[in-house]
């Protein structure tokens, strides 16, 4: 029997889940669409989506999963909640922050942070930032987080060079 992912986030989207889990999919590696639920006759007086329109679809990105939920206009997403993508070089802060952030919201890309075009927002960040902004108080964290809140897209090389006091 396969194991259960205890939480998985539910992304709820106006009637784009299919399309947003195939773009989603279509970017990280080892990733797939795992269902689609579609809406039946039943509950129609809540629901009132076509007999038949997908309802859920989950997916799997990089081993984690999903659901997107075609669930009407009446929440949308804000940046209270994003996805953090871990990137372990600057080649793959490109190459996220690129197909993440192809046909968003070009006004919406600060400190690593994206909205793609369905209104998600991610953040694009170096596996190691944690670490360099944990003591606060260190003129090495200091400089790191000074470099931050200059970038859209991070620079790794730049934000390395300031925490080590590189210029």
């Amino acid at each position: 029997m396969a194991s259960i992912q205890r939480i998985a986030p539910c992304l709820w989207f106006d009637d784009q889940a299919e399309d947003a889990a195939k773009f989603y999919v279509g970017i990280f590696k080892n990733s797939h669409i795992v269902g689609i639920s579609r809406y039946s006759k039943a509950g129609f007086e809540v629901h009132r989506r076509p007999e038949g329109s997908v309802m859920v679809v989950e997916f799997e990105l990089d081993g984690q999963r999903f659901t997107a939920l075609n669930g009407g206009r009446f929440f949308k997403f804000n940046e209270a909640i994003s996805l953090q993508v871990y990137c372990t070089d600057q080649d793959e802060i490109d190459y996220y922050w690129k197909r993440l952030g192809e046909g968003g919201d070009p006004k919406a890309q600060q400190c690593g942070w994206l909205k793609d075009k369905y209104g998600l927002a991610w953040q694009v960040v170096p596996a190691g930032m944690q670490e360099m902004l944990k003591d606060h108080k260190s003129a090495k964290a200091q400089r790191a987080m000074a470099a931050v809140m200059q970038m859209e897209k991070f620079d790794l090389v730049a934000l390395k060079r300031a925490y080590e006091g590189r210029g």
